[in-house]
């Protein structure tokens, strides 16, 4: 029997960005992150769309809750997915194909996302569409608010430039672009957030 959870939209949002990040918290998905991320525009597109394909997946899986049988559940949820990344897939390769070219591969890799296929099994399924809504907007936009604070610092730093404009003189790190940079990046922009997260965490907890 399916549930309802009263999820709100803004506590969807801070749930998705800071508690249950799909980077920085649950460190999901990290093979995007550091392969689109050596420029803010392509880290940026590809947030946008987890951010689309987690927010149609939650509500075509709430919409179709009640018809699914348990036993084919996942095959079913995957059905959906790959649907829906073939959507955004065309969508991206008609709007931007500079970007596609360079995250072509990885859209399509957005089907084995273990973090849209568990917020269909744990949420959707089990929740009314709009409460389903708020999940996937919440997850996706905690996906696209991790991609481009890492693609955001990578390109700045590694690059001396934002969305491919030059904006500083100084020789840039190079290292930053590369794969071995990106890790180092995701790293301390991890270890930053959590900090940050902790921090918040002790000062609420010492108001109260």
């Amino acid at each position: 029997m399916a549930q309802t959870n009263s999820l709100g939209f803004w506590e969807a949002v801070r749930n998705g960005v800071v508690k249950d990040n799909t980077i920085f918290k649950l460190a999901l998905s990290l093979c995007p992150s550091i392969a689109v991320t050596n420029s803010l525009k392509n880290g940026v597109y590809m947030g946008v769309a987890v951010l689309f394909v987690q927010t149609m997946v939650n509500i075509t899986i709430s919409a179709m809750r009640k018809v699914i049988h348990p036993k084919v559940r996942l095959p079913i949820f995957m059905l959906v997915i790959s649907g829906w990344v073939t959507v955004v897939n065309m969508i991206i390769a008609a709007i931007a194909p500079d970007v596609y070219k360079e995250v072509g591969l990885y859209l399509q890799l957005i089907v084995a996302f273990a973090s849209i296929l568990a917020r269909a099994e744990m949420f959707a399924s089990k929740n009314t569409m709009v409460p389903s809504m708020y999940d996937g907007i919440g997850m996706g936009l905690g996906f696209l608010f991790a991609l481009t604070v890492i693609s955001f610092f990578r390109e700045l730093v590694g690059k001396g430039a934002l969305w491919g404009h030059a904006l500083i003189n100084a020789k840039p790190l190079l290292i930053l672009v590369l794969p071995a940079g990106g890790f180092l990046a995701v790293g301390l922009l991890m270890a930053l957030f959590n900090w940050i997260d902790t921090r918040y965490l002790k000062s609420k907890t010492a108001g109260h």
